[in-house]
């Protein structure tokens, strides 16, 4: 492992700024605290920082050498910095201060590697352009920070020839890293399926349409979508999470909801998926005489790494973390992620930063970030400029 020295010896600095950012977790479109926590360390490092894109985001511009004079290259750096509405139950020291707010998925370290490379990168500056470190609000929850701070100008204001994210990923050995080539994470849409029926006295169900019968046999069926008409070579999963209905023991409800997620890694899959479910879903309950009406809530789209700049990050890894810290066996995940959006328009790739194989799971109330991660995360964005833009050796 071949970590810049002079961040690995920052490393007890870094975890101090994490554990601070872990103990006041703040959720999508509310990160105040974080965002001017962040500010305030690009200002000290003497970088210049433009705040407000996506209500909270925030880009610190980093100019190299030579960077004012004409169109230079650019490398947009991302680091997700909300956190999820759960309570944390991990009795840490620095745990949560804030009720019903928890760093539960590492946000809190991403933030921290981020902002590890930017000091270092400030004070050497020796590479040519610019290096743009975006610090993105939102990314929980589908409320799609990535796409706000598009549409408040992000490539625009800010052009850059490539984009990259990174994650840690428990289950993954602390010191490997991988990056897909291709498809590294699912699209995810969310759907609810409305079944209208004719209530009536329980005691009495022939004079009724159940729809709670219905929504019986609309699950039943909606399970041999992906086992029975899901090409054995694509991927999708389907899962039913939300039941409701009724409010009484001896009443037959006139309605019933089915609420559920489709994780697809290809747009025709999902565009096929989608038309069936619903007409799966009318058609199981035609026998109850039912009808059934959909609504789809589109979700964030597949994170695709384009296939050159998935090469370009191997090799960093490979630079940093040694020929054995590069993965290459791990298969796409079917969670999501709204990078996808940034690399829909821009080349670029996302990194799997492995957490370890005993740390509990993203999204748990026991996770916590993994301190150790924090010189090699700054050290594979160092790399990754390097990599990406002219340079003198640092």
């Amino acid at each position: 492992m071949r970590l810049i020295a002079e961040i690995k010896d920052r490393q007890p600095e870094m975890a101090s700024w994490r554990q601070h950012l872990h103990q006041c977790p703040e959720i999508a479109y509310e990160e105040e605290m974080t965002s001017a926590f962040v500010a305030a360390k690009l200002e000290s490092f003497g970088i210049e920082v433009h705040r407000g894109l996506g209500k909270t985001g925030i880009v610190g511009v980093i100019h190299g050498q030579d960077s004012d004079d004409g169109p230079v290259p650019a490398i947009g750096l991302r680091a997700d910095m909300d956190a999820l509405p759960m309570e944390e139950r991990t009795n840490l020291s620095y745990a949560s201060r804030h009720p019903n707010r928890m760093h539960a998925c590492g946000h809190d370290g991403h933030t921290t590697m981020l902002l590890g490379a930017a000091q270092y990168l400030a004070a050497k500056r020796h590479f040519e352009g610019k290096v743009y470190c975006i610090f993105q609000p939102a990314e929980e929850g589908g409320h799609a920070g990535a796409r706000s701070m598009i549409n408040d100008g992000l490539f625009d204001r800010f052009p850059m020839d490539s984009v990259w994210g990174m994650h840690n990923w428990p289950g993954l050995e602390a010191g490997r890293a991988l990056a897909h080539i291709g498809p590294a994470m699912a699209g995810a849409d969310m759907f609810v399926l409305t079944i209208e029926g004719q209530g009536g006295h329980a005691a009495l169900p022939h004079q009724t349409r159940d729809p709670i019968v219905a929504a019986g046999m609309i699950t039943v069926a909606l399970q041999t979508l992906v086992s029975r008409q899901l090409s054995p070579f694509d991927q999708a999963v389907l899962s039913l999470t939300k039941l409701q209905a009724g409010s009484a023991f001896n009443v037959i409800p006139d309605t019933a909801t089915i609420g559920g997620t489709l994780r697809t890694m290809k747009t025709e899959t999902r565009d096929e998926f989608l038309q069936q479910i619903e007409t799966v879903a009318k058609t199981a309950a035609k026998v109850t005489g039912c009808d059934v009406s959909m609504e789809v809530r589109p979700g964030y789209p597949p994170t695709i790494n384009h296939e050159e700049d998935a090469v370009v990050a191997r090799g960093v890894i490979s630079e940093v973390l040694g020929p054995d810290g590069l993965e290459t066996d791990m298969t796409a995940a079917m969670v999501a992620e709204d990078f996808s959006y940034m690399l829909q328009q821009k080349e670029g790739a996302y990194i799997w930063l492995g957490a370890g194989m005993e740390s509990p799971s993203l999204h748990s109330a026991l996770y916590d970030f993994n301190d150790e991660l924090l010189p090699m995360g700054a050290s594979l964005w160092v790399r990754m400029v390097e990599a990406k833009l002219p340079h003198q050796t640092a």
